[in-house]
């Protein structure tokens, strides 16, 4: 039975950690700027099949159009084929769009601080939640970490995005700036480490660093099968007696 417990994205993550595995959240994610075309033929109902066979924390879905080729048609198409949380990964700028969320079937929401001023910041924050959406706030520096604490922004996964979404995740950055930045970030977040995590190593690193979890996209739909990918990254393993 689906619960809203079993769709919470948050407890999900620490129920991974409790299972000793590494809370890994895939993405489904039809092209990107520096890669291209990433389904590669592949249906993403399929993909989010072969994905729920191994014990993923979540699913992340790309639904921006413009730059990702997404559409919150995915999420609809793969909603009743999967029992975890449902992430939808976009430009979300307005309490429209969340509606258009909860429309879809998804249970998370991405809020991307570098793209919003303070006080739209706060109201879509807020009226994520009154809708019942959780929300993944994603910070790239110490300005935006800074910017989350003085709003008193308390959300239910905060995200290091290892690149620079402006432009377009075209940069290099990787897992280095999760381990820069999170011991800037407010205690007793759920830690998320997005982007440039490249395999187990990667996952490794972030964990190490105070990550709870990571997300992961490309180098899954890359592999010659994703499934596999998935399970070599959750096998990092998470000692059930770390503080969470």
């Amino acid at each position: 039975m689906t619960t809203a417990e079993t769709r919470s994205l948050a407890a999900s993550i620490r129920r991974r950690q409790a299972d000793g595995v590494m809370p890994v959240i895939s993405e489904i994610k039809v092209r990107s700027p520096k890669e291209g075309d990433l389904l590669r033929r592949r249906a993403p109902e399929d993909l989010a099949a072969a994905m729920v066979t191994t014990p993923i924390a979540g699913l992340s879905v790309v639904t921006d159009l413009i730059h990702f080729g997404g559409d919150t048609d995915i999420i609809r198409t793969i909603r009743p084929l999967v029992g975890v949380p449902i992430l939808r990964k976009d430009f979300t700028r307005s309490v429209g769009d969340l509606d258009e969320t909860v429309d879809c079937g998804a249970d998370a929401i991405l809020l991307t601080v570098c793209l919003l001023d303070d006080e739209p910041l706060a109201r879509l924050h807020a009226a994520a939640h009154e809708r019942g959406l959780e929300t993944l706030v994603e910070v790239h520096d110490d300005k935006e970490i800074a910017r989350v604490v003085d709003l008193g922004l308390r959300p239910d996964v905060l995200g290091v995005n290892n690149r620079n979404i402006q432009l377009g995740e075209t940069d290099d950055g990787d897992v280095t700036l999760t381990e820069r930045l999170v011991p800037s970030l407010p205690p007793g977040s759920v830690l998320l480490s997005e982007s440039a995590i490249t395999g187990p190593d990667d996952a490794r690193r972030a964990r190490a660093a105070g990550a709870d979890a990571v997300l992961v996209g490309t180098s899954i739909l890359r592999a010659p099968d994703p499934a596999e990918a998935i399970r070599a990254l959750v096998a990092v393993g998470w000692e059930p007696d770390r503080p969470a």
